[in-house]
C-alpha cells in the first residue's frame, strides 16, 4: 500500500515501512499544488528585491549579505556543500531515507517554498531503493545542518538536479535527520518493551514468583493507561500457568524487581507512549526557516527548526527505560543466585560441579546494563558554546543525540533481554514446577530452538545473536 504525504498525517509506523521495508511514497492529492502555490510566492518576493533571509542575502551571520540575482542559484549549490560538516561513521540506511521521507512530508506542508519538482525527485529516487550515505555526528539539532547537506548532497549528486533559489536552505536547514532516526528508534523501544514483558513473565515463572503481583486490583487503583497494558499482557503470557495454582508461589513477596515489574514496565510504556505523541506532532510540523505565509503573500523568518518538544521526549523515553533494563538484570541475577532462586548456584544442572554454568552470563548482564543506563542522561538542555556564528547560535537543542542514544540503547537492552531468556529458560529446566502459560510456554520453545538446555559437563553457549535478531525483529509472542 503505498504511503501518501499530505505534510499532515504522516505516522511513526509509515516512516518505518518506507525507510526499513521498502513501502512505496506518493504525494497526497492538492500536496503539489500546495507547493506550487508557496512556490509563486518565493517569486514573487523574489521579483520585489527586498532582503529576505536565505533566499536573496547570506546566512547565519551573512545574513545581511544581500545576493545578486545572477548568484543565487549557485549560492544554493554552495550552501549545501559549506555545510558538509558532519562526521564520523555514516548512520545506518534506514535513517537516510527515513530523512528522505520526513523531508518529503515537510515539503508537502506547503511552507518551504521549494519547486514541486526537488519534492518529487526526492520521492522518486526512495521508491527506487536510494539511500544516500549521511554521516552520523555534526548536528546540535537547531536543523540538522551537517547530516542534512549530507543527505542533500547525495541525492544531487546521484540525480545531477540542479536547485534553485531558496532550496539549498530548505535542504539543510532541516530536522528531517533526527525525526527519522527518533522514528525508528522509537518503533524499536516499543518492540523492546514487548520483548521485557515476554522475558519477565518467564522470569515469573522460572523463579515461582507470587502472581498477586498481577491483580485486578492493581490497575483499579493505579490507572496508568501502560500499567493496564502490560498487566493484560503479562496475564495473556501466564494464562494456564501452574503459578495459577493455589500455593504454587515460593514467598508471600518475591523482590522488588519480580513484585513490581507491571509498575516499572507501565511507566516506560507511559513514557514511549508520550514521545509517540510528541513525535507524532513534530512528523507534522514545520522544521523550516524562513517559512512562506501564502495569505499574506510574504516570507517570515521564525525558530521551527528548534524541536526542543521531541528532544526532551526522547530524554524521557530513555531515563524511563533505564529501570526496565536494571530490573531486568538483576532477575536474572537473583535467577543465577542459589539463596534466591532455590537452586543449584548458577543454575549448573547439578549441584556437586566445579563449573560456573551460567554464572558468569551475569558479568556480561551487568556490563551491558551499565553501558545501557549510561545512555539515559539527558541531553536537551546541554550547549556546548554560544560564541558560534558572532553570538546568534546561542541555542541547541541536541536533538540528535538523544535520538541517536536511544537508539543505541535500545541495542543494548536488546541483548540484557536476551541473556534474560537464557538463563530463565535453564531455571525453568531445573525447577520441577508444571505446565508453563500459553505464551511464556512458546516464548520457553522458541529460546530452546536457539539456545540449548546447558548440561552438567557442558559451557556457556556461544553465540546469543540468534536470540537477539529475533527480539530486534519483533518475533516473541
Amino acid at each position: 500500500m503505498t504511503i501518501m504525504l499530505s505534510g499532515s498525517d504522516l505516522t511513526v509506523t509509515e516512516v518505518v515501512a518506507a525507510a526499513r521495508h521498502g513501502e512505496s511514497v506518493a504525494f497526497a492529492p492538492g500536496a503539489i499544488a500546495t507547493m506550487e502555490q508557496a512556490r509563486a510566492v518565493v517569486e514573487e518576493v523574489l521579483a520585489k528585491d527586498e532582503p529576505v533571509y536565505g533566499l536573496n542575502t547570506g546566512v547565519g551571520e551573512r545574513k545581511s549579505f544581500l545576493l545578486d540575482p545572477a548568484e543565487r542559484r549557485k549560492f544554493n549549490q554552495r550552501l549545501v556543500l559549506n555545510h558538509r560538516i558532519a562526521q564520523g561513521d555514516v548512520a545506518p540506511s534506514d535513517v537516510g531515507r527515513g530523512a528522505m521521507v520526513c523531508l518529503a512530508n515537510s515539503y508537502a506542508k506547503g511552507v518551504t517554498g521549494v519547486r514541486p519538482e526537488l519534492a518529487e525527485m526526492i520521492v522518486t529516487l526512495l521508491n527506487e531503493g536510494f539511500a544516500p550515505p549521511v554521516r552520523r555526528l555534526g548536528s546540535i539539532g537547531q536543523g540538522d545542518l551537517g547530516p542534512m547537506a549530507d543527505l542533500a548532497h547525495g541525492l544531487i549528486t546521484h540525480s545531477g538536479f540542479e536547485v534553485a533559489e531558496n532550496e539549498g536552505l530548505a535542504l539543510v536547514s532541516s530536522n528531517a535527520f533526527t525525526t527519522a532516526w527518533a522514528c525508528l528508534a522509537l518503533a524499536d523501544a516499543q518492540t523492546l518493551m514487548d520483548a521485557f514483558d515476554v522475558a519477565g513473565a518467564l522470569d515469573l515463572e522460572a523463579f515461582g514468583a507470587n502472581l498477586t503481583s498481577l491483580h485486578p486490583i492493581i490497575e483499579q487503583t493505579r490507572p496508568f493507561p501502560g500499567l493496564a497494558v502490560t498487566l493484560t499482557r503479562l496475564r495473556e503470557l501466564l494464562d494456564g500457568s501452574y503459578l495459577s495454582h493455589p500455593k504454587a508461589a515460593r514467598f508471600l513477596q518475591d523482590p522488588l524487581t519480580f513484585r513490581c515489574l507491571p509498575q516499572i514496565h507501565g511507566a516506560a510504556r507511559d513514557a514511549l507512549g508520550y514521545a509517540a505523541t510528541t513525535l507524532q506532532l513534530e512528523l507534522n510540523s514545520s522544521q523550516s526557516n524562513p517559512v512562506v505565509v501564502k495569505a499574506e503573500r510574504r516570507i517570515v523568518s521564525v525558530g521551527n527548526f528548534d524541536i526542543g518538544p521531541l528532544a526532551a521526549a526522547l530524554d524521557f523515553a530513555r531515563i524511563a527505560l533505564a529501570p526496565v533494563v536494571t530490573s531486568a538484570n538483576e532477575r536474572m541475577v537473583k535467577l543465577l543466585q542459589a539463596p534466591f532462586s532455590g537452586l543449584a548456584a548458577g543454575l549448573a544442572a547439578q549441584l556437586a560441579t566445579p563449573d560456573d554454568a551460567l554464572s558468569e552470563l551475569a558479568t556480561a548482564g551487568q556490563a551491558i546494563t551499565v553501558e545501557a543506563r549510561t545512555l539515559a542522561h539527558p541531553v536537551s538542555y546541554e550547549l556546548a558554546s554560544s560564541v558560534k556564528g558572532e553570538g546568534i547560535e546561542d541555542r541547541a537543542t541536541m536533538a540528535p543525540l538523544s535520538a541517536r542514544r536511544l537508539a543505541d540503547m535500545v541495542s543494548l537492552c536488546t541483548r540484557v533481554a536476551a541473556i534474560e531468556l537464557v538463563v530463565a529458560a535453564q531455571a525453568i529446566d531445573l525447577r520441577p514446577s508444571g505446565k508453563l502459560g500459553r505464551g511464556t510456554g512458546r516464548v520457553y520453545r522458541l529460546v530452546r530452538e536457539l539456545v540449548p538446555f546447558t548440561q552438567a559437563d557442558g559451557t556457556l553457549p556461544a553465540d546469543l545473536e540468534p536470540l537477539v535478531e529475533l527480539i530486534s525483529r519483533g518475533d516473541l509472542p
